[in-house]
């Protein structure tokens, strides 16, 4: 006998870092665990519609821009459910409006919250580790502790291609990408690959809708326009670079930490401070508004 097959809207509210999550009843499918607001998808109603109307119903807010974030199939003992999955930003003056039990946990919390099976995906998106290395060499992944993710900053030759298709699948998961070489590696690849570089030329190029859906992107900034760029157009986090003066680029002018902070305050998304970053400063960046550091010499 078949399962039956439900459609469910799903939002990932962000604010500040911070993701809203409620609590799911015990007489509710899969309950006594967190979960993300959201409810079925009604016959003739659209997804996104579905999860505006969810949305309004379930936490007292109307939200008109949407970003589609991702489609996951998830099969229990007993039904299969189709989970479609948007994102949007919480601006501050909601806040007030929305209704208990939601709340607010950062995404260092999400790991330790018990969400349905389903929902892994998510929380494995929405986590990131709070130290990036730059480098381009490959081989530098085995030198890579728990909390840190790699972006090899390469131009994706044929040889790279060669070179990168020798990793295990955990590896992959480690590795950030440019736009360039995520394109020509083969579905299981960019399946595994933990997200997507894009330079700042290219986030001001596009449009909403652009991106990937499934797909996390990191986008490289140097001013407020464009990390409000990154933001709208539905990147995951942003590089914001140079903080302070580097070896690399000593002609490039530096922001500075009270810069850094003030655009940091200015957008929902995660933030690494780029440029001059040294090993111990991972904490004085988070007081200045950062989710973590990236850097070429200091890992």
């Amino acid at each position: 006998m078949s399962k039956p097959t439900i459609h469910v809207a799903i939002a990932i509210l962000l604010h500040q870092d911070k993701v809203l999550v409620g609590w799911r009843e015990a007489k509710q499918h899969q309950g006594n665990k967190h979960e993300f607001p959201g409810g079925k998808v009604e016959e003739g109603e659209s997804p996104l519609a579905a999860c505006r109307r969810e949305i309004y119903e379930e936490v007292g807010i109307g939200l008109q821009d949407w970003h589609a974030f991702d489609v996951i199939r998830h099969e229990y003992d007993d039904v299969i459910v189709n989970l479609h999955l948007f994102h949007a930003i919480v601006p501050s003056a909601l806040l007030n409006e929305i209704q208990q039990p939601w709340r607010w946990y950062s995404r260092d919390e999400l790991l330790s919250l018990n969400f349905p099976k389903a929902n892994q995906a998510m929380i494995k998106r929405l986590h990131w580790a709070h130290q990036i290395k730059i480098s381009d060499r490959l081989n530098a992944l085995d030198a890579l502790k728990l909390d840190q993710l790699m972006y090899w900053r390469v131009e994706g030759t044929q040889a790279q291609i060669i070179e990168i298709s020798g990793l295990s699948v955990e590896k992959l998961s480690k590795l950030i990408v440019n736009i360039e070489l995520y394109q020509q590696l083969n579905s299981i690849q960019q399946q595994a690959i933990s997200a997507i570089h894009l330079k700042q030329s290219q986030v001001m190029a596009l449009m909403q809708g652009d991106l990937i859906t499934g797909k996390r992107y990191i986008a490289a900034c140097h001013d407020l326009v464009s990390m409000k760029q990154a933001e709208k157009v539905g990147c995951d986090a942003i590089l914001l670079s140079p903080v302070l003066a580097t070896e690399t680029h000593p002609e490039a002018r530096a922001l500075g930490w009270e810069q850094f902070k003030n655009f940091a305050a200015q957008v929902e998304i995660p933030v690494f401070a780029l440029g001059g970053m040294q090993t111990g400063d991972l904490l004085t960046a988070q007081q200045q508004g950062a989710y973590g550091i990236a850097g070429i010499r200091f890992l």
